[in-house]
């Protein structure tokens, strides 16, 4: 063929053939298709979701796949303990963002890419930004930035009013991946099409919670000490401090962890608890997930396999779920999951939830936040156009129906309950049919 790989992509690196080995993958029986395929990928735009351990392999093995519009967006900071498996990272970065650290690296290493960081919250971009987007990619281990984005692109579909098909233009796919110690999994989200996240949510066990009680009054294990630490002591004015009154708990500040360290520390000696050490308080604390840097390796390379194939469509697409596991020896399983006609997200249908007519409306509100369907944090209610409880502002004037239960809330069954939750995105709400035993 008479155009090479590097000539199609513009990489003036000096490095002769470098890219051949994408040409072999992309070249057809006709030069104007292999151009054509190439030239796709070129102008493809990628957003990762995450600069991490994953994010940092994601990010990696797109720039060498020959994607070069990226953006990354990531909110945390380098911490030294970042180092082990995220190999963007220098200990001389640490303290300053992922995001501008791993596209500054990417950037300098593989001439020709573009990527664009943003030290930001996924919740501070508007709709239009998502838009301009042909592909997401996340590499989270947050659950709920997880269902918050996953909630977005389902949001952003257009449908057909007459047949509800969804536009495909206004389709943008979602490839989540996800690791803990030896085991992964990477999945394909189209957003309309296939299962959604939030369709697979009750795999997802709601966070291990302590009573308050416990931990104020009868701390057993050095988790209870080092959760009061966080949630009691660091908001009791009595406790000698130098931070400022209203100060947020930073995780990524050290002076912050030390202190949280050494309340709990003083907590457990004084209840006869051993093992607070410095290590468990960030794991507790920050929700630190155990990583391997090779199962991270994994499921990256799974994830931008996919992501080569939906831009260029150089071969089939993952339908729809991949689980990996390292623990005994090594397995992988590839299954389609099935969308969910109940799904708080991509439903078509209202969810049947069944309760006692005598159930309260703050019992019905904690049901939410413990239903492994749900898992809502802050719901906010309204059902027949009134607000039953609602969060913010409105929280005082809402505040006297939690004590009611939901026939003298003039609930009826059958009636449809509306939820909205900091977990989903603005304007997007769950229905839920209430339904009498």
């Amino acid at each position: 063929m008479g155009d090479s790989m590097q000539d199609d992509f513009d990489f003036d690196d000096g490095v002769q053939g470098r890219w051949s080995h994408l040409s072999k993958l992309f070249d057809k029986s006709g030069p104007a298709e292999s151009l054509q395929t190439k030239k796709t990928l070129r102008n493809f735009r990628v957003l990762v979701i995450g600069a991490g351990g994953l994010g940092c392999e994601i990010l990696k093995d797109l720039a060498l796949s020959g994607f070069k519009k990226i953006e990354v967006i990531d909110m945390d900071t380098i911490d030294v303990s970042n180092l082990n498996r995220q190999f963007l990272f220098r200990r001389h970065d640490v303290g300053q963002s992922k995001a501008e650290i791993a596209a500054q690296f990417i950037n300098k290493r593989i001439p020709g890419v573009n990527v664009i960081p943003h030290f930001k919250r996924i919740q501070e971009f508007d709709e239009d930004f998502y838009r301009g987007f042909n592909l997401v990619i996340s590499g989270l281990d947050s659950i709920e930035a997880r269902r918050w984005i996953n909630g977005l692109l389902v949001s952003l579909i257009v449908k057909d009013p007459v047949s509800g098909d969804p536009d495909v233009d206004t389709i943008i796919p979602f490839i989540d991946g996800g690791t803990e110690g030896f085991k992964g999994q990477s999945r394909l989200l189209i957003p309309g099409v296939s299962a959604c996240f939030e369709c697979s949510l009750s795999m997802f066990p709601p966070a291990t919670t302590f009573p308050l009680c416990t931990l104020a009054n009868t701390p057993r294990v050095p988790e209870h000490c080092i959760q009061w630490a966080s949630l009691i002591a660091w908001e009791d004015q009595t406790i000698n401090k130098t931070f400022s009154k209203g100060t947020q708990i930073n995780t990524d500040n050290p002076d912050h962890m030390s202190w949280l360290f050494e309340a709990a520390r003083k907590r457990a000696e004084e209840h006869g608890i051993q093992g607070v050490t410095y290590k468990l308080t960030q794991g507790v604390v920050k929700n630190i997930i155990p990583a391997i840097a090779s199962t991270n390796a994994i499921i990256s390379a799974s994830c931008v396999v996919e992501a080569l194939k939906i831009a260029t469509g150089c071969a089939g697409s993952l339908n729809n779920y991949m689980m990996f596991s390292g623990l005994n020896g090594v397995y992988t399983y590839t299954f389609e999951y099935e969308k969910n006609p109940e799904c708080a997200v991509c439903g078509s249908t209202a969810i049947s939830y069944s309760v006692a007519s005598s159930i309260t409306l703050k019992e019905l509100k904690d049901n939410l936040a413990e239903d492994a369907r749900f898992q809502f944090k802050k719901p906010s209610l309204r059902c027949k156009g009134k607000n039953l409880y609602m969060q913010g502002f409105l929280e005082s004037v809402t505040k006297a129906n939690l004590d009611k239960t939901l026939k003298e809330l003039d609930i009826e069954n059958d009636d449809e309950i509306s939820i909205t939750d900091p977990s989903l995105p603005s304007g997007l709400s769950t229905r839920m049919r209430v339904r009498y035993v």
